[in-house]
């Protein structure tokens, strides 16, 4: 069994209101993140909310997946992480965290990602764009502790470092890292969805 953990309780600051409510080819980024990892085949996929739950939770309605609520979530997306990690069920073999604000990674992309776990069994699955290591990231059952407590931003990626050496690397198309932080951010994204079409 391998899960999902989609972090999603921010409070984008920085956007100034909630970017996971906002759309993308007629859905919100934070159902279109959850409806991919579930076309994946992650199960359970857990969604960790915090910053305006009762409205995420609305855009989530009809998906198979479980709400994960983060009373800290303020206090940092570890928080979030720790609440996701603590909420797997003891049966899943590896968990594969995400991010919902990467409306660009798609289902093979996460699906590409277990393959590697299953076809290897590395302790570890990340994923690079270009030079650089991003989620989706695959995180076996023995270091899933490792990701659990403090406060602030960076555990995951710790974990990655520690661990590095030891982890099989799925290549993704370096297009796929793309974030949405500020509202120039969507906009860059629908501009690019345009083009493709």
């Amino acid at each position: 069994m391998v899960a999902g953990i989609l972090l999603a309780a921010g409070s984008a600051t920085r956007m100034g209101r909630n970017k996971l409510l906002l759309r993308l080819e007629g859905e919100t980024l934070l159902r279109r993140a959850a409806r991919r990892a579930i076309g994946a085949g992650l199960d359970p996929l857990l969604v960790v909310l915090g910053h305006e739950a009762d409205r995420a939770r609305e855009a989530l309605r009809g998906l198979a997946c479980r709400v994960v609520e983060n009373p800290d979530h303020a206090r940092g997306i570890n928080t979030s992480l720790s609440a996701g990690v603590a909420a797997l069920p003891e049966a899943c073999h590896a968990a594969v965290v995400l991010l919902a604000d990467m409306p660009f990674v798609d289902e093979r992309m996460i699906a590409g990602v277990v393959a590697r776990f299953r076809e290897t069994g590395a302790p570890l699955v990340v994923s690079r764009f270009g030079e650089t290591h991003a989620p989706p990231t695959l995180y076996a059952r023995a270091l899933l502790p490792e990701l659990v407590g403090g406060e602030g931003a960076g555990r995951g990626g710790e974990v990655v470092r520690r661990h590095l050496a030891r982890a099989a690397v799925v290549s993704q198309p370096p297009e796929g890292i793309a974030d949405v932080d500020v509202g120039e951010d969507l906009e860059a994204l629908q501009a690019r969805l345009e083009v493709r079409r």
